[in-house]
């Protein structure tokens, strides 16, 4: 399958993709006019409906829950972890075997069978030493201040730096303030690493959105030619895509080196680390704050269950996959989400999200003032909402007499694509509102035992809810970074008070920008423009 038979369409549609694209907001909307309509001829039946995605909500709950607690016990393991050891022991793996003791955790078992295996056969396995790491830093027109810190992690980091190229992948149409950024950083930095190489994407290609996909794409074949000339193979780089606020743990890249060399299937799999989306978040206005912990939650939950798991924000693949299959979607604004869907056809299903416990930090959005910073959330949730657009991409590809991949497992994989998008755009809604709605539009319900305690029973039912987010607060307090010392002791009692902020956050944002996304995506009118989020340097004590 070629790069351009991988890509989404350009102006008119088929009248089957047309029909899968409006599917997600008839679905949502189709959702939400039930309970309307049921509240006016049968309160009875309005209740049960309700109900019925209550006790599927809870049920969720309490897995997320569940999740949670085991994906932040797996990011600590990782973390306590001297990966830069345990990559030097993959170099020697006999000599490791004998001089490691027994093992006494699961992980560390892990380690000594992988060293096992590479013992019985280490042809089938590349040394550390031949890596490379191609790391892609995307930027658009923001400040020296604000990417400056990204360089220095990755200065930071615990890999060899002689064996890292950066690629910082800038737009033309940022204008002459990036250039000069660009240069700067360069200049700087060229020395740190094997080298520090500047990839302007230039302004209006053809057949391209304005957005990341498009730009790291440039980047990527760009670099390759020089990658060539140089006599280093593709199948030894591991490509990392970084937006220019993002910042890796220091043993990032070694981790995603390790896992890569000890997995079976290296090249038809990408890495996923945990997005954690605290760079500033002791600055950010409180419904930042409680989305962007929302966000990483989501991040850490996702990562302990592979049926969920997706590529999403920064996340690692090697490069002959991606020359491959033509690297990012030039034609996505969520290019990240849908890597994994162009990745799962372009290898006939045989692909893997492998997890990496172990974080990229992000910011929380904040871009100066409040105003501007709800405007920006909004844009952000609409961008990643879109993703919506997934669905007919993929139901086009699995409902095809000419289908490459098994039915049933991509049908779960569509089931779960569509169901997250309708859950986003409805449940909020529906368990914020829904309880009262028989009672404030049709009078006889308040003849309706069950119609009329439906507001008591939803209330119940939110309580027990409250033991999720209780467990996500504490859960938060053990992941937060530090306190700045600019920010007041009493900054600790907001964020236990923000809270009470989720049913607006969770309508206002996540289920309202996914219904705006779903209704451009109804109408036809397609969003292929990157809504930039804008980024403020954090501040320094």
């Amino acid at each position: 399958m070629s790069g351009e038979e991988l890509e989404l369409p350009l102006g008119k549609r088929t009248r089957w993709y047309r029909f899968w694209e409006m599917v997600p907001a008839l679905i949502s909307y189709g959702m939400l006019l039930l309970m309307l309509v049921l509240s006016v001829f049968d309160p009875l039946l309005a209740a049960i409906y309700l109900l019925a995605m209550i006790i599927v909500l809870l049920i969720r709950a309490a897995g997320i829950a569940a999740a949670s607690i085991r994906g932040r016990r797996q990011m600590v393991r990782a973390r306590q972890i001297d990966w830069t050891s345990r990559l030097s022991d993959l170099a020697n793996s006999k000599m490791a075997l004998e001089h490691l003791p027994a093992p006494k955790t699961e992980d560390e078992k892990i380690h000594i069978e992988n060293l096992e295996a590479i013992a019985k056969t280490p042809s089938k396995y590349p040394k550390p030493t031949d890596l490379l790491q191609l790391v892609i830093v995307a930027a658009y027109n923001e400040p020296y201040e604000v990417i400056e810190p990204t360089i220095q992690t990755l200065v930071n980091c615990q890999y060899d730096r002689k064996q890292m190229i950066i690629v910082f992948a800038y737009e033309a149409r940022g204008g002459a303030e990036i250039e000069r950024t660009a240069q700067r950083l360069r200049k700087e930095f060229k020395s740190q690493f094997r080298d520090f190489r500047l990839v302007k994407h230039p302004a209006n290609l053809p057949d391209e959105v304005k957005g990341k996909g498009p730009n790291i794409t440039y980047a990527a074949e760009q670099t390759v030619p020089w990658i060539k000339e140089r006599g280093i193979d593709p199948s030894l780089v591991i490509v990392t895509t970084l937006d220019c606020d993002n910042k890796p743990d220091p043993s990032y890249f070694t981790s995603v080196a390790y896992e890569f060399i000890v997995h079976p299937n290296r090249h038809q799999a990408s890495f996923q680390p945990l997005s954690l989306y605290f760079g500033n978040i002791w600055d950010a206005p409180a419904p930042m704050r409680v989305i962007a912990l929302g966000n990483t939650f989501w991040t850490i939950t996702s990562s302990v269950r592979p049926h969920m798991l997706r590529n999403f924000a920064s996340h690692s693949q090697p490069l002959d996959a991606l020359i491959s299959m033509g690297f990012w979607s030039k034609r996505s604004i969520v290019e990240d989400g849908h890597q994994y869907w162009r990745s799962f056809f372009f290898f006939n299903g045989d692909y893997e999200v492998v997890p990496i416990y172990l974080p990229i930090y992000q910011d929380a959005v904040y871009v100066g003032s409040f105003k501007k910073s709800i405007v920006a959330q909004f844009k952000q949730l609409r961008r990643w909402a879109y993703g919506a657009s997934d669905v007919p991409y993929v139901a086009v590809r699995i409902f095809s007499p000419r289908r490459k991949v098994g039915l049933f497992g991509a049908l779960a994989r569509f089931l779960r694509l569509v169901d997250s998008h309708i859950s986003l755009a409805t449940i909020a809604i529906l368990v914020t509102i829904g309880g009262w709605m028989p009672l404030i539009i049709n009078y006889s319900a308040f003849r309706n035992i069950s119609a009329y305690n439906l507001p008591n029973m939803v209330s119940i039912i939110q309580t027990v809810a409250m033991i999720g987010i209780f467990i996500t607060i504490i859960l938060s307090f053990k992941i937060l970074p530090a306190r700045p010392g600019h920010v007041k002791k009493h900054k600790y009692i907001n964020m236990v008070v923000q809270w009470v902020l989720l049913p607006v956050t969770s309508i206002f944002y996540s289920a309202l920008s996914s219904l705006n996304a779903q209704t451009h995506l109804l109408l036809g009118k397609y969003l292929d423009n990157f809504d930039v989020t804008e980024k403020a340097a954090a501040k320094n004590d």
